[in-house]
């Protein structure tokens, strides 16, 4: 079962950038760049992770990002990212960025997109991986903040394919940003917001989400099931939802796996992402691999599973088509085997 997951070719569409940052290229940076880092070693900043909630996390995950300074340093962090999935049969990737991370932090707009754009067209041809870009806005920063960066990315529009809004959930519901993610969509731009496993009013935020954001898709969402009518309209609009398995083991002490068949029984249409994978230590396939562990997912679950990261993702019809044809050969080789 783990070789068949590990070679099924895969999309993902829940993973930051900023998230993949390996300690080994943090520690390159920091001493390219002139950053003082806490820690000493790689090692001793893999056990300083010691996080068991959303603040927490993000905590040590903005702290981390000190040592991107310059577009190669995005570069570097993209394409490293992109090798990695690469080396898992990861054939298509919605990608996360976090400008108001960095610009907070004095690095220019151009600067992000540049080098994160750069390598993403590079994967293409060298690593046949395509990929598309998701501008995430910060919730816990201010709509204002989030409405002048959505306009930093108008000249870089043909590079972005959506929005999102990650961050602190606590006291920043999505109605908090919804004229920046009406302009979004005025803008031509696919809409996604965050529904955090376990979060103070998940439920309001997610009816939030769905009936006045009017959002194309919803990361995490677990909590959707505590609620029919909610899980009926997500039905209806063919809404995806992105969990993330291990990092929901960080909060809610499992991987989601039950909750996940239930997802699959209700013809919800959820998909499994990797998050953080830097942070949580597990990409894509150790997500899959473990969910099915904790779950025992048959192979027919895992595959649609798959199918549900294809049909949820902003590729054009024929691109979906393209990908799960590629998924079908897989499955029919594999079978016939």
């Amino acid at each position: 079962m783990k070789t068949f997951i590990e070679n099924m070719p895969k999309a993902e569409l829940h993973v930051h950038i900023e998230g993949t940052l390996e300690p080994e290229l943090s520690f390159a940076l920091a001493q390219k760049n002139g950053v003082t880092l806490n820690a000493k070693t790689p090692e001793e900043m893999i056990a300083a992770y010691n996080f068991h909630d959303l603040p927490s996390f993000l905590d040590i995950y903005y702290a981390g990002m000190s040592v991107l300074i310059g577009e190669e340093d995005f570069y570097q962090l993209t394409m490293a990212y992109l090798t990695r999935a690469a080396q898992q049969n990861i054939v298509y990737v919605e990608l996360f960025f976090d400008p108001q991370a960095h610009t907070s932090r004095g690095v220019s707009f151009h600067t992000v997109i540049s080098g994160i754009d750069r390598a993403r067209t590079d994967a293409a041809t060298q690593l046949n991986v395509e990929c598309q870009l998701i501008l995430c806005f910060l919730r816990d920063m201010s709509a204002e903040s989030a409405m002048q960066h959505l306009m930093m990315a108008e000249p870089y529009i043909d590079k972005l394919v959506g929005v999102g809004l990650d961050s602190d959930e606590k006291n920043n519901p999505p109605e908090k940003f919804s004229a920046v993610f009406a302009k979004a969509r005025d803008m031509g731009l696919k809409l996604t917001m965050h529904c955090d496993v376990n979060q103070d009013n998940t439920l309001e935020h997610i009816r939030q989400v769905i009936e006045e954001i009017k959002v194309d898709r919803i990361d995490h969402g677990v909590n959707i099931l505590a609620s029919t009518e909610l899980c009926d309209l997500a039905k209806a609009k063919k809404l995806g939802l992105t969990v993330c398995p291990v990092s929901n083991k960080f909060v809610v002490q499992s991987l989601t796996s039950k909750e996940i068949k239930d997802m699959l029984a209700l013809g919800l249409t959820p998909c499994i992402n990797s998050d953080d994978p830097s942070y949580f230590r597990a990409y894509l396939n150790e997500n899959l691999v473990a969910l099915q562990e904790e779950g025992g997912f048959s192979k027919q679950e895992l595959v649609t599973l798959v199918e549900n990261s294809f049909k949820a993702s902003w590729l054009s019809e024929e691109g979906k088509a393209h990908y799960l044809a590629q998924l079908d050969h897989y499955v029919a080789a594999k079978s016939a085997a």
